[in-house]
């Protein structure tokens, strides 16, 4: 009986039969997971399917997109606030003599009763344009252009300036007005004046909108100016951002307005 032929022999013996290829990329259950309660591979996402273990249901990302287009608008205006302060003495003549030096903007680390903590001061960078901007209603001015955040997702920014005004509430106004008039920014509820309990300063508050990769989000703002200090306060919430401009508390934003000013504008030495 003829015997078949042998395969050549290797150096490492036999050649062996051809095993089936390991693919790192083939689905595997996880540590923990039971083999049964995989679906068939490539199904994941499929309707009536469900995500892969341990896969978190798509979260609604509306209202956080919508607080993050008005928190990048108001950095924006506290960052570009001084086209604001050029317009203050513009078109008005000005009478009378400046104030006294007595009050002074600072940056505390913390502002409504330590609700926002600051996240950034760049009174030394963008404040520098408020400072070399001539105007002939205010003398020996300094900035503050400052940003907090809270907890919540809140964003408060501050845009302002101290030295001696000679007049007060037509810099508040105009502060109101150049804040408003960024790209983007539409005036919705027109500025009215509020003198919060409590507090000895009326605050001017309107509310904008802000339009960004076709988001709109709701921004209230207000400002106050008196002899020595002037600023406009933008405040946003995950409710203000995604409220109806018409149904904004702008008592409420006028109060935390006078807070603020409290809370931050100190006696001089």
């Amino acid at each position: 009986m003829t015997m078949p032929p042998q395969p050549p022999q290797g150096p490492y013996g036999p050649p062996q039969p051809p095993r089936p290829q390991h693919n790192p990329y083939a689905q595997q259950p996880p540590y923990g997971y039971p083999q049964q309660q995989l679906p068939p591979q490539g199904s994941w996402g499929q309707p009536g399917m469900p995500g892969p273990p341990g896969a978190q249901p798509p979260k609604k990302k509306r209202t956080g997109m919508v607080i993050g287009i008005a928190a990048a608008a108001l950095v924006a205006m506290g960052a570009l606030g001084y086209t604001a302060f050029q317009l203050v003495g513009a078109g008005k003549s000005v009478v009378g003599g400046f104030p006294e030096a007595e009050y002074r903007l600072t940056v505390p680390k913390k502002l409504l009763d330590e609700e926002y903590t600051l996240a950034e001061d760049t009174s030394s960078t963008d404040g520098k344009e408020v400072e070399e901007v001539p105007d002939p209603s205010v003398r020996d001015v300094k900035a503050v252009v400052t940003q907090y955040t809270s907890a919540e997702g809140g964003v408060l920014v501050i845009s302002g300036m101290w030295g001696r005004i000679r007049m007060p509430e037509f810099t508040r106004d105009k502060i109101l007005e150049g804040a408003a008039g960024e790209k983007g920014m539409t005036v919705v509820v027109p500025a009215r004046e509020f003198t919060p309990d409590g507090y000895d300063i009326t605050v001017a508050c309107q509310v904008v909108t802000s339009k960004d990769a076709g988001v709109t989000s709701t921004i209230p703002m207000c400002a106050w100016g008196d002899d020595n200090t002037a600023a406009f306060v933008g405040l946003v919430t995950p409710k203000t951002a995604v409220q109806d401009p018409k149904s904004v508390d702008l008592e409420q934003a006028a109060a935390d307005t006078a807070e603020v000013r409290d809370e931050s504008r100190r006696p001089i030495g």
